[in-house]
C-alpha cells in the first residue's frame, strides 16, 4: 500500500523532519545494495538540541528516552532522503543507540527503547530489529543520545 508509512506517521501525529545537515565530513545516509545505513542521528529539532548533558546527571532517563524517539525520527528522514519512499523499507535490521551517561548510569537499554518503540509504532513488524545500547562518556554537541539505523529495502 503506497503511503502506508506516511499515513501511519500522520495517525501518530508525527511529522518527518528535514534531514539534519552533517556536522562533519559524512553523509546522513548511504545505500549499498538492498541496505541503507544512517549516520548517527542526534535529537535535533529545528536545527537545535532540546537538551544537552549526561543521562543520570542533568538529563533524566525519561527525557533521554523521548530524545531517542527524536533520533529515530531523524534517522527515518535520512533513510527517506536516500530512497524517496519509506514504504520501500522491508525491515529495520539493526539499531545502535549511544547514551552519554553519568558514570553510575546503567539504564541505557531503557533509553534506547525510545527509538525501538517509535520504529515499532511507525513500521509495525518491519520495525522489529536487533539492537545495541551503548553508554559513552560524551557525544557530539554534548547530546544525551545518538541513534543509527541499518535498514533493508524491499526488492
Amino acid at each position: 500500500m503506497s503511503g502506508a508509512v506516511a499515513s501511519r506517521l500522520a495517525e501518530l501525529g508525527l511529522t518527518l523532519p528535514e534531514v539534519v545537515p552533517p556536522l562533519a565530513s559524512y553523509q546522513p545516509a548511504v545505500r549499498s545494495g538492498a541496505y541503507v545505513y544512517t549516520s548517527g542521528q542526534l535529537p535535533m529539532v529545528e536545527g537545535k538540541l532540546p537538551a544537552t548533558g549526561k543521562v543520570g546527571a542533568g538529563v533524566t532517563p525519561e527525557e533521554a528516552k523521548e530524545l531517542a524517539r527524536v533520533c529515530a525520527l531523524n534517522a527515518l528522514a535520512a533513510v527517506k532522503s536516500v530512497v524517496g519512499d519509506l514504504d520501500r523499507i522491508a525491515r529495520v535490521v539493526k539499531v545502535v543507540g549511544f547514551v552519554a551517561s553519568a558514570p553510575s548510569f546503567t539504564g541505557q537499554p531503557a533509553v534506547v527503547n525510545g527509538a525501538s518503540e517509535l520504529l515499532g509504532e511507525v513500521l509495525g513488524e518491519k520495525g522489529v530489529h536487533a539492537r545495541s545500547a551503548v553508554g559513552v562518556a560524551v557525544l557530539p554537541l554534548d547530546a544525551p543520545v545518538e541513534v543509527e539505523l541499518q535498514v533493508e529495502l524491499a526488492p
